[in-house]
């Protein structure tokens, strides 16, 4: 929700506050810039403070930076809020990833980043059903501080709930056996260190070819459907939630898939590569969305294309846990999402550039959308082609040799 809301409400407020396409790229463009550092800088930090605490730390600063927003009167004002948003935002994946390497086999792990990351695509069918009324009943300011304020509940929920099996004596011998932790080792990884390694690299290029691509559904895509079929802000409501509903689903999807083949007895490497080459295929229709009739073919091929997305995104997460230990994680999810926040910030500047030139299509914009996943592939596969016969995710040696402990 904290993401979504100013990407849905961006038609009625660049006409509020006066924003060309180049000033709302910037605006976009500075999210996805504090979020880079956010994710290189608080991922290691996960892996310091644990995933309870971390947690807990980032999801307080985003939602006071999410309410934010409603002291804004100028693109500069958005900017900043986004930047503050941006920087604490980058916790959120490096714990979430790690929290499911702390408690689940690797066979189920696909599955479980599918489920939490499907949360992240019903927050925006929430905004798109609830902003609407909000706005037309206290104002856009109300908007951002009501679906700001909702991360505090979630703070208290989880520190009530959440602990690591190593708190819980009677599951710990066992959900460690499972899920291939060991305690007692070093608790942090050195980035130079991990850098050293392709499937960090790996990780990285698959993340900065595709991040970019949710990031333009998630900031223009009711600017798109404004500018191509004149939807007005409710009207936008039931498409634009068909699309992350679709999302949800692919998410899901996208995580059994691949943990239902290695259960059936595929490899990991190839399991999770399978999943990702469906996926991948799935969304090369989305190219022809700038030239759609309608709404509603428009709607459900960024929908199949956001679907995809979101099966890929659980499965390249998950790669990250399959090739390196819990331990260090999050500090490769924070490399790898870093990678993609600087693949947003260069893709959110072009489009804004891109838009403002030709006034409004989004025709080559769609079709580097469609190309990117199957490019992406090919380099995350050349890059981890013989990490199975190398895998680093339950060396005891090489994390007691590599890491620094705190």
């Amino acid at each position: 929700m904290d993401r979504q809301i100013l990407g849905f409400l961006a038609p009625d407020l660049q006409r509020l506050i006066g924003w060309n396409e180049t000033q709302y790229g910037l605006i976009v463009t500075s999210f996805q810039g504090a979020y880079a550092v956010g994710l290189l800088m608080v991922g290691r930090l996960m892996d310091r403070l644990g995933s309870r605490k971390g947690f807990s730390l980032a999801v307080a600063l985003w939602s006071l930076a999410a309410t934010s927003h409603a002291l804004a009167r100028s693109a500069f004002g958005f900017g900043i809020a986004r930047f503050a948003l941006g920087v604490s935002q980058g916790g959120h994946f490096p714990a979430a990833v790690k929290t499911v390497a702390e408690w689940f086999p690797k066979n189920e792990r696909a599955l479980a980043t599918g489920i939490f990351t499907a949360g992240s695509n019903v927050g925006p069918v929430v905004v798109f059903l609830i902003v609407p009324s909000i706005v037309r009943l206290y104002g856009w300011q109300a908007a951002f501080v009501i679906t700001g304020s909702a991360g505090f509940i979630f703070l208290v929920i989880w520190q009530m709930l959440y602990r690591t099996p190593d708190e819980q004596s009677v599951l710990a011998a066992e959900e460690n056996q499972l899920s291939g932790n060991q305690p007692g080792l070093p608790t942090s990884v050195r980035w130079t260190e991990l850098l050293r390694h392709k499937e960090t690299w790996a990780l990285a290029v698959g993340k900065f070819l595709t991040d970019p691509i949710w990031w333009f559904y998630l900031y223009w895509l009711t600017k798109f459907l404004d500018k191509n079929y004149g939807v007005s802000l409710s009207g936008l409501s039931l498409p634009t939630s068909m699309v992350y509903l679709l999302a949800s689903f692919g998410s899901v999807s996208g995580g059994w898939l691949s943990s239902a083949l290695i259960k059936s007895g595929w490899s990991i490497n190839k399991g999770r590569k399978m999943a990702m080459l469906l996926c991948a295929v799935c969304v090369v229709p989305v190219s022809l969305t700038a030239k759609a009739s309608s709404i509603w073919i428009a709607t459900s091929l960024i929908g199949l294309a956001a679907a995809a997305h979101q099966g890929w995104s659980a499965n390249i997460f998950t790669m990250a846990s399959d090739l390196f230990p819990s331990e260090a994680v999050a500090s490769v999810v924070g490399i790898g999402g870093m990678a993609g926040a600087t693949g947003g910030i260069i893709f959110a500047a072009t489009t804004g550039y891109i838009l403002q030139r030709t006034n409004g299509n989004y025709t080559s914009i769609f079709v580097v959308c469609g190309c990117a996943y199957l490019s992406a592939l090919l380099l995350v596969h050349l890059l981890t082609l013989h990490s199975g016969h190398r895998n680093l995710s339950g060396s005891q040696n090489w994390l007691r040799t590599v890491s620094k402990a705190r």
